[in-house]
């Protein structure tokens, strides 16, 4: 008798024959362009999305929003019998690309690979749920738990409308999967991600002829060059703490004394228990030339993804079931953010980086590998019926 194949390795070889419908589904949406500030396009994407999923049997809500593209909820309901806590997968439908980028930068499939705007980051994500709830359908493995796919409308601009969905979902789920793009050739998933912040430093000098009465001003400019060498001795690789001075903007011209001055400052942490401490090193930031006033505004915003005992479990179960399916999967870690900060900050276990394998976010030569797609997909539905 023929030894049956794994779940694993049956939803895989299911998937391989989806490939050509997968690649179709993902050039429709990324045809739809959905720029994170544009809510008409993100709803417009977000409408296209909740179709495809009402297709599919999932109960399918809409969450309406004033400013921001609205999100979309779709639940699948476990066999009965089954009262195990949900799963959450999440994702999201905006790009960073402003509308007519697809003009200079069309959608084409090319040596095996998918470019075009949002391929990448992250319609290929969006694909690979649809298609691995399709393949465990027809082959009829029964859900153990109730299945929550959110797919957030503002993830590229900070996630603001989003968050409180985000982490209401997440509280009362078994696990996380987030379809941000895997990390490298190899498709690894994302088991720790840097916190994020973004601090604004304003400073107010007083203006003067550069030339006849330089003593009587302030330099605004001088004062934030000092802050910004104070800045740099913020910096701490060995605890991966960034701070970055990377938008400096001052002066009205050569021959003024600056009055006004700014700086937009990128801040990056790896531990949740150096957030606070950095934080309030930045706020208490004071003057240096005397007379000149500084004002500090933002935060650290996004939590640290910073991999636990249970997301380390986590991660070994998705290694052997792609095991069985005879690829090898790896681990890593990444200065960017992701919604999968926000859950795992709550003590969720999360995966980060299940989506598509491919190069180039956010640039113009962003693409997807297309032979991946379908081990993506399987890799999540294991998952999703086995955990």
């Amino acid at each position: 008798m023929t030894p049956r194949l794994s779940v694993a390795r049956e939803l895989l070889l299911d998937l391989k024959l989806r490939l050509p419908g997968m690649v179709d589904l993902l050039g429709d949406f990324v045809s739809m362009e959905s720029p994170s500030h544009d809510k008409g396009a993100v709803d417009a994407m977000g409408k296209r999305v909740a179709d495809e999923w009402r297709r599919r049997g999932a109960r399918v809500t809409t969450l309406t929003q004033k400013v921001r593209g609205n999100h979309v909820r779709a639940e699948l309901t476990a066999e009965k019998g089954h009262r195990l806590r949900p799963i959450l997968v999440l994702g999201h439908l905006d790009t960073v690309y402003p509308k007519g980028t697809l003009r200079r930068m069309p959608l084409r499939v090319a040596r095996g690979r998918t470019f075009g705007p949002g391929t990448f980051d992250m319609k290929g994500g969006l694909v690979i749920a649809l298609f691995a709830v399709d393949a465990l359908r027809a082959l009829k493995f029964p859900l153990r738990r109730n299945l929550i796919f959110l797919w957030n409308s503002d993830e590229e601009i900070g996630s603001e409308s989003s968050r409180r969905i985000i982490e209401r979902e997440a509280r009362k789920c078994e696990a996380v999967f987030v379809l941000e793009p895997a990390l490298g050739r190899g498709g690894s998933l994302k088991t720790q991600r840097k916190g994020v912040g973004e601090v604004q430093i304003s400073v107010t000098g007083r203006a003067a002829h550069a030339g006849i009465n330089p003593q009587d001003g302030l330099n605004a400019v001088h004062e934030l060059a000092f802050q910004i060498a104070r800045l740099a001795q913020f910096n701490d690789p060995s605890h991966g703490i960034t701070v970055q001075a990377n938008i400096i903007e001052g002066g009205s011209a050569t021959n003024v004394v600056a009055e006004k001055a700014s700086a937009r400052v990128d801040v990056r942490f790896s531990r949740a228990a150096d957030a606070r401490p950095l934080e309030k090193k930045l706020m208490e930031l004071r003057p240096i030339l005397k007379g000149t006033r500084i004002e500090v505004s933002g935060g650290l915003d996004r939590p640290p993804l910073e991999r636990t005992a249970a997301i380390g479990e986590l991660f070994e179960k998705a290694r052997e079931l792609a095991g069985q399916m005879g690829f090898a999967l790896q681990e890593a870690a990444t200065g960017g953010g992701s919604d999968g900060n926000f859950t795992a900050a709550l003590g969720v276990p999360t995966l980060d980086g299940m989506g598509s394998v491919g190069d180039g976010a956010h640039g113009s030569g962003e693409h997807v590998v297309n032979r991946a797609l379908p081990e993506r997909a399987a890799l999540l539905a294991s998952l999703l019926c086995t955990l």
